[in-house]
């Protein structure tokens, strides 16, 4: 928002405050501004000039020889080359000694043999952006008016004698949108009274009634609350006054007839946009606010054609859209040089439809970014009451009596209680009572007192922004100054910050998998489709269905990822295709989960870690070969992370078929509990099909759901002394069914043998004709210790014909000769 100095000077006196210490003022009380600019970039001695003749350069083509009134009592002979200079205008002319931007010095001058006493100068070169100027005036030397006075300053004219301050506002702050707003937030800063624009009471020149030319229905009632329209006739289109141009340009704002000059001016002044339709283009004299139909498209006013949406409301006519509300008028009802009858639009916009509409179109404009911070709903009539007077007075227009409108609700102003001792509380100070109302009366909040020390404060439409008591309260710190509140020590209880179990889980595992040789991976949350059917017993089963993007950037990142091991093969594939062949990735991220086809509820997020393994694991040297990474190097890592997390006898691997892993060397992670056990991830090879389909070599992955680690792990470390007895150790070799798993003969001995069982596990297996067809050997070695004697050879004897026993019980187990 850039506000003129000079233009908020009209609403409260800043005599004796320059720009820069308004600006700290500002600043200070919690409206930051960015910079101060000077609008003269460094005129001097330039002054309004008439060209009483023009002749051609006698030597030159393209110069012209023209005589100057410059309100100095003689004429000046000035050569100029611009085209459009002539005879009868009023022109800015740099006399000699003048300086212009660019540190250019005006001297008294021979051109082609003829004396120039002077410049006439054009916008350029009086530092002014002529890309905001009229597009008559962007071309040759700058034409003023022909009412503008001889000799007057050109500073003063063009209104150069200013400065622009730029604000940077916060979201909460939209009443800071106006001049109208900034002059409210200063005379609070200040102290100093406020002066308000007031429209001319009598605006009717004529007995005609503005609902005899148009009428107004509102059908989306529940995104237009108030729509307001006034009639005025006999315009007469036209450039608007010097210096409503200067305040415009001073905003940033091209000028461009005086009835759209008028709409933005008031916008400006006010924060409440407006708009004006010729009366001839809105077909029956209706207005309607309703939503787009299906299939309807508009001509915007920057002549692109927009496909519309039924959710995006429309200002329309008896037969047409004439408006995008709130964003953009229509060309078919634009406001043209043969216009001369005027329905200006003023009304009040749901701010989360026109910003879905502007955002969805790529159609900003200065309305919308009103519309969409939720301007002063109270302002409708008075902006619309304030742009009809100006149209009045500076475009010849008669306005009718009367204004047509539907109002679906009224706005009403929040009220809020607030006491001195929560006030001083929470601010650490100790203001009076007479210092806290003063507060509100230069904040222009009535404030009623209900108890001692208490108020009642009605807080005005115009600031949205305060809704409780401590919304209050900060406005009394901003006035008091930041920089006046006490430095006290803090109180209360304080907390020793620390991770959370999950959190320190997650970091702990990010170390070890690190320094198993692993690379951590980030990947994209979303995918494709056909990345988000793989691995279905993963991705949470046939119910769960992928959760597509309203908005994707392309069908390869289209839905949100429901495992992790899609990406990290893509991430493989990668590595691979830059000649990086041995890869080791791990990821922990979240996966996305939902059971609906259309989401109605948030789906569900769940932590999971994934880890992938291909290539070698040893690279060939001189005294070696290369080792091929294989199954059993992913289930160690496992086992490491389960060990470090306390969960080593908690976790158990049973052969597993799921979808996209290799039948035959593929685990199902089961965490065993007292209600049985339950299958956290799987670990193996990636099916072969699958495989061939990424362009991989034998790749192993893991992939597990780390909410159950969750609750079961211990974040901390177990630490135990090193033990100070021998341990015994026994080997054992069963002759069992082909089909015995290792792990359940594991468990077995564990469960017969009892506390004296250190370790067990399973060294060697054989297969061969000897031990008869479905037969194999597994041989364990079994160690025994106590924590504080020697074990007895008897003792470790009975522990082994304990675990015998229980294998030849649960597995028809028999000892190998």
């Amino acid at each position: 928002m850039n506000v003129s100095y000079r233009w908020l000077s009209e609403y409260i006196d800043l005599n004796g405050i320059e720009p820069q210490r308004l600006a700290e003022l500002l600043t200070r009380g919690g409206i930051e501004i960015d910079a101060v600019q000077s609008r003269n970039q460094g005129v001097s001695k330039t002054v309004v000039g008439y060209v009483k003749h023009k002749e051609k350069h006698p030597d030159a083509d393209k110069l012209n020889v023209c005589t100057v009134d410059a309100g100095l009592g003689e004429d000046l002979q000035i050569v100029c080359g611009a085209p459009n200079v002539a005879a009868g205008q009023k022109v800015p002319v740099a006399l000699v000694g003048a300086k212009l931007p660019g540190d250019l010095s005006i001297k008294k001058t021979k051109l082609r043999g003829v004396e120039s006493q002077g410049m006439i100068c054009s916008a350029r070169e009086l530092g002014i952006n002529d890309k905001l100027l009229p597009k008559e005036l962007q071309e040759g030397i700058l034409v003023l008016p022909a009412d503008t006075p001889v000799g007057t300053d050109i500073l003063e004219v063009l209104g150069l004698d200013d400065a622009v301050l730029e604000l940077d506002l916060t979201p909460n702050r939209s009443d800071c949108l106006s001049l109208l707003g900034v002059a409210y937030e200063a005379s609070a800063l200040t102290g100093r009274p406020l002066t308000l624009p007031e429209p001319e009471k009598e605006l009717y020149a004529t007995a005609d009634k503005t609902t005899d030319h148009v009428g107004v229905a509102v059908e989306a009632r529940d995104l237009c609350s108030h729509y307001a329209a006034r009639y005025i006739k006999g315009v007469k289109i036209g450039p608007s006054p010097l210096w409503l141009q200067n305040r415009l340009i001073a905003a940033g704002i091209r000028p461009i007839s005086n009835v759209v000059d008028i709409t933005n001016f008031v916008m400006l002044e006010y924060g409440q946009p407006l708009h004006a339709f010729d009366a001839a283009k809105v077909a029956g004299g209706r207005i309607g606010v309703r939503l787009a139909r299906e299939g309807e498209t508009l001509v915007t006013l920057d002549g692109q054609t927009r496909k519309l949406e039924p959710h995006m409301l429309l200002i329309t006519d008896a037969e047409k859209p004439i408006a995008l509300a709130g964003v953009m008028g229509g060309l078919n009802s634009e406001v043209s040089d043969d216009t001369v009858d005027i329905v200006l639009e003023s009304a009040r916009f749901d701010g989360g439809s026109v910003r879905k509409t502007s955002r969805q179109l790529g159609l900003r404009s200065e309305a919308s970014a009103r519309f969409e911070k939720e301007v002063d709903p109270s302002r409708v009539r008075g902006a619309l009451d304030r742009a009809a007077a100006l149209m009045a007075r500076y475009a010849g227009g008669v306005v009718t009596e009367g204004v047509a409108e539907e109002i679906v609700s009224a706005p009403e102003p929040a009220v809020v209680e607030v006491a001195l001792d929560r006030v001083n509380g929470l601010l650490g100070t100790s203001l009076s009572t007479l210092e806290v109302k003063t507060i509100f009366s230069r904040l222009q909040f009535p404030a009623a007192e209900v108890a001692d020390g208490a108020w009642r404060v009605t807080v005005p439409t115009r600031r949205g922004d305060m809704r409780r008591d401590v919304d209050l309260i900060e406005e009394i710190a901003r006035l008091h100054g930041y920089d006046e509140i006490p430095t006290t020590r803090i109180e209360g209880p304080t907390t020793t910050g620390a991770l959370t179990k999950s959190q320190a889980i997650r970091r702990e595992l990010r170390r070890l998998l690190a320094e198993a040789g692993l690379y951590e991976a980030v990947s994209y949350s979303v995918t494709s489709p056909a990345n988000a059917a793989l691995f279905p017993e993963l991705s949470g089963g046939e119910s769960v269905r992928p959760i597509p993007l309203a908005m994707p950037m392309s069908e390869e990142r289209s839905v949100l990822r429901t495992s992790l091991l899609p990406n990290l093969a893509e991430a493989a594939v990668y590595n691979q295709a830059r000649r990086t062949h041995d890869v080791a990735l791990f990821e922990i991220a979240g996966v996305f989960h939902s059971e609906e086809a259309a989401l109605t509820t948030l789906p569900h997020e769940k932590p999971r870690l994934a880890f992938l393994l291909t290539g070698n694991r040893r690279a060939a040297a001189w005294n070696r070969t290369a080792e091929p990474v294989d199954f059993f190097d992913a289930k160690g890592v496992l086992e490491a992370m389960f060990a470090r997390l306390g969960l080593a006898d908690s976790v158990t691997y049973e052969a597993a078929q799921p979808e996209g892993f290799h039948p035959g060397r593929t685990a199902a992670l089961k965490l065993q509990s007292a209600q049985g056990g339950e299958t956290i991830g799987y670990v193996g090879q990636l099916h072969p099909d699958l495989q061939r389909e990424y362009g991989l070599g034998d790749t192993y992955v893991a992939e597990l759901d780390l909410a159950p680690l969750y609750a079961r792990a211990d974040a901390q470390i177990a630490y135990r002394t090193l033990p100070r007895f021998p341990a015994t150790e026994r080997d054992l070799a069963v002759v069992v069914d082909a089909g015995t798993a290792g792990g359940d003969l594991v468990k077995a001995i564990r469960s017969a043998a009892g506390e004296l069982l250190e370790s067990a596990r399973v060294f060697d297996v054989y297969t061969g004709e000897r031990l008869g067809a479905g037969k194999k050997s597994v041989a364990l070695a079994l160690v025994y210790r106590h924590a504080e004697r020697t074990l007895t050879d008897e003792e470790v004897a009975e522990a082994q014909q304990r675990a015998i026993q229980k294998l030849e019980q649960s597995f028809g187990a028999e000892l190998r000769k």
